[in-house]
């Protein structure tokens, strides 16, 4: 966080609660700090927002309990922008997993088409544990039945494009191949480059004009995904 001088750090997974935290996690100087966290399971999903300016609101869940229980979704308002932080659910672990993800998906898009029509640019980030497109994942052919790119997740990124909203990485690399964000640690295939882009920037359209980079910081290591970043003027 030192290193990259930013605005705003969006975390997912963070599996933890802030009693947890050590002070300088909790309070990082120079930071506001949020944290969102599992209620019904220990050590599970949770994320966490730490901004250098204090935000005008704070966002925390979808208002659905079975989603907001499992501590997934927490945003920060400045003015008529939203930023939020999502660790969407992985579709594994049997189909009532799967539609419980399929689900979230749905009230998900609802909850920023809802925030849209209110007249806010919108930004979400984070692992939304699906590759969209071939060219998202190093072996397309082998992971056609597997979750992450199964038709009906794909075609949900389809949805959010449809609505307005830009996945501005590809947007900025259109033809970039071998570009991912998640790797398998057991097999080691972050060594091989054998990955997936799982993690993503979505902007509202109307802020097209005000970003300049959107990169993936493939060198930052200490987790099975590496950081994404969007520097823009707002």
């Amino acid at each position: 966080m030192k290193e990259v001088k930013a605005d705003v750090v969006c975390l997912q997974e963070t599996k933890s609660e802030p009693e947890q935290l050590p002070d300088e996690l909790r309070n990082s100087a120079g930071f506001h700090s949020f944290f969102s966290w599992s209620t019904v399971r220990k050590g599970y999903s949770g994320v966490a927002i730490y901004s250098r300016q204090k935000p005008d609101e704070i966002i925390s869940g979808l208002g659905i309990k079975k989603f907001d229980e499992e501590g997934r979704l927490l945003g920060v308002r400045f003015g008529k922008l939203i930023l939020l932080t999502c660790y969407f659910p992985n579709g594994g672990q049997g189909p009532h997993r799967l539609a419980y993800k399929l689900e979230f998906y749905d009230e998900f898009l609802k909850f920023i088409d809802s925030q849209k029509e209110l007249g806010y640019k919108i930004i979400f980030c984070g692992d939304v544990n699906t590759a969209h497109e071939a060219i998202d994942l190093a072996r397309p052919k082998e992971n056609a039945d597997s979750t992450g790119f199964l038709p009906e997740e794909r075609a949900w990124i389809d949805e959010v494009i449809n609505h307005g909203y830009v996945d501005v990485w590809r947007h900025s690399h259109p033809d970039t191949k071998e570009a991912y964000t998640y790797w398998d640690m057991k097999t080691r295939a972050r060594d091989r480059n054998v990955g997936w882009r799982l993690d993503y920037f979505f902007t509202s359209r109307n802020l097209l004009p005000k970003i300049h980079h959107a990169e993936i910081l493939t060198d930052t290591q200490g987790s099975d995904h590496c950081p994404i970043s969007l520097e823009l003027d707002v």
